[in-house]
């Protein structure tokens, strides 16, 4: 029996079953971390709003997995652990999809169920295959054992996140914009935070497995070490450039109206029209598709209207809007009009939603079981630039592209021409009344850390809202409502740590750093059978 296999002092052995039961429970409870979905929780004077991520949660639930796999006598029911673990945290992350396909893709109800527990199942191989090579890897050695689930979780992080189109949604990372771990974003990014996390979780199941007081010394002073080093490290050369007066709208166009040429499109042409005629502010911004039909396609004189509107002046407007024809292809964009600049500034989504808005190659069959209008764009450029008003740089993206800060972070290669504000465009009315919009602002929260800018963030339902460069909501509009959200909000300059590497080489350094740690600990586990 291997180190990391001995049981501690007391301990009972746990059922197959049982652990089963455990590591689906312990999965749900990470995926609640990352946006609290059950009402107001109280804890004693400590209440924490719906929607808020819980990092304490996070952390005790990946504990709980990596007691289960220390538990484990071989690596087959280790990564069958770590399986259920991880289809019951994806599934409930992202269980929002089944709206989408069936509310508003007229997807049965059976097959969209389907469809949310097969892409989590698929995903969840990831962490089988890590929680596997833990299984066989942890016995090296036992101070080494945190860190060998992190490098592997790491691994499974980046491969769900950035393989095959990647769909990173519901990283741990992302339930510690606020806690003890914070300060890491800026200097490792969601992926590395998250590996911290998985680190913390180890050395806490560790904790109170140790049966003697230097074990459990040596665990406390790790967790101290992870906790208490970034406190006392400067994060960013960032300096306050300038302040932007904004008005983000939010019409709240309900999504089954939304592309109806007699309801919704009337709606929101005319909602938005009003709105970006009349806005105060310096910079007026509207959601994705805020306009949901082409350029050809607005009433007569509309498109003109708008760009008279701005071409003079002291205010500008960034609209989202399908653009693109029959021969060039169809784009899903965001149109800036600004006084001096013809022809208008334009963003092309660069990452797509797979199914939503383009086709993975052998699904047509699948997109065809729905009715999702505007299903097959064409890609943007990566990088694409700025746009450029009153001394602010704004970078922009659009949906679930916040989810890709390596991505993002190419906008940050060149000081001189880096964004001092990001800013993203979504319709989230997609997933009704679901955590998403809640998931999607920790997102950007998450984003506004990494890189030391305030985030501004325009929605069709909610959350339209801006965070601080500290990952604070300063404003925010009260989702399925109609409003405008007007706020000042202030640029910024230099570059974190994270921007620096990340904008030069991507995920790459995570990718060499858990690559090489696990190699390591291979090399040191099979001279350890040599000698034996």
């Amino acid at each position: 029996m291997t180190q990391a296999e001995v049981p501690s002092r007391g301990a009972r052995a746990v059922t197959l079953p049982m652990a089963a039961l455990l590591a689906l429970l312990a999965g749900a409870l990470q995926a609640a971390s990352l946006a609290w979905p059950w009402g107001e929780l109280q804890f004693l004077r400590w209440a924490v709003p719906t929607g808020e991520p819980l990092w304490g949660l996070q952390i005790l639930s990946m504990s709980a997995l990596v007691t289960l796999l220390l538990r484990c006598a071989t690596a087959w029911r280790a990564a069958a652990l770590g399986w259920l673990f991880a289809l019951a945290w994806l599934s409930a992350s992202f269980g929002w999809l089944y709206v989408s396909m069936h509310s508003y893709g007229d997807l049965s109800a059976v097959l969209s169920a389907l469809a949310v527990l097969a892409l989590a199942a698929a995903l969840a191989l990831y962490y089988a295959l890590a929680c596997a090579c833990f299984k066989l890897l942890a016995g090296v050695n036992h101070a080494l054992t945190a860190l060998c689930f992190a490098a592997l979780w790491l691994l499974a992080e980046l491969a769900r996140g950035q393989w095959l189109t990647g769909f990173g949604w519901g990283g741990v990372g992302y339930a510690h914009v606020t806690g003890p771990l914070q300060a890491w974003l800026a200097w490792l990014g969601s992926y590395g935070t998250g590996a911290l996390a998985a680190a913390v979780a180890a050395v806490l199941a560790l904790l109170i497995r140790a049966s003697s007081w230097r074990s459990r010394m040596a665990a406390a002073g790790a967790l101290a070490a992870l906790w208490l080093v970034p406190a006392a490290l400067p994060v960013s050369t960032g300096v306050p450039q300038g302040e932007l007066r904004v008005t983000l709208l939010q019409g709240n166009i309900a999504q089954e109206e939304k592309f109806q040429p007699a309801s919704g499109v009337l709606k929101s042409l005319r909602w938005y029209g009003e709105q970006l005629q009349s806005a105060d502010g310096d910079l007026v911004i509207t959601p994705e598709t805020a306009l949901p039909v082409l350029p050809a396609q607005l009433p007569d004189g509309y498109w003109q209207a708008l760009a008279q509107r701005f071409a003079s002046g002291e205010q500008a407007a960034l609209v989202g809007m399908p653009l693109g024809d029959v021969e060039r292809g169809y784009t899903n964009s965001v149109v800036g009009w600004r006084p001096g600049l013809s022809p208008p500034w334009r963003y092309d989504k660069h990452h797509l939603v797979p199914f939503g808005e383009f086709i993975p190659p052998l699904f047509r069959w699948f997109t065809n079981l729905m009715q999702i209008p505007l299903g097959d764009f064409e890609r943007g450029g990566l990088p694409q630039p700025t746009f450029d008003w009153n001394g602010q740089r704004l970078a922009a993206t659009i949906c679930y592209e916040n989810l890709f800060s390596e991505e993002l972070a190419t906008q940050f290669v060149d000081l001189a021409t880096a964004p001092t504000l990001l800013l993203n465009v979504s319709n989230l009315g997609w997933f009704g009344q679901h955590l998403a919009m809640d998931q999607h602002l920790q997102i950007a929260r998450a984003r506004a850390l990494e890189f030391d800018r305030t985030f501004l963030l325009a929605t069709n339902t909610g959350r339209s809202a801006i965070v601080d460069h500290r990952g604070v909501v300063t404003h925010q509009i009260a989702p399925h409502t109609v409003g405008a959200l007007h706020a000042t909000v202030q640029g910024r300059s230099g570059l974190t740590p994270y921007a620096r590497w990340s904008a030069r080489w991507g995920q790459l350094p995570l990718w060499a750093l858990a690559l090489g740690t696990v190699a390591g600990l291979a090399w040191l586990q099979r001279r350890r059978a040599l000698r034996c």
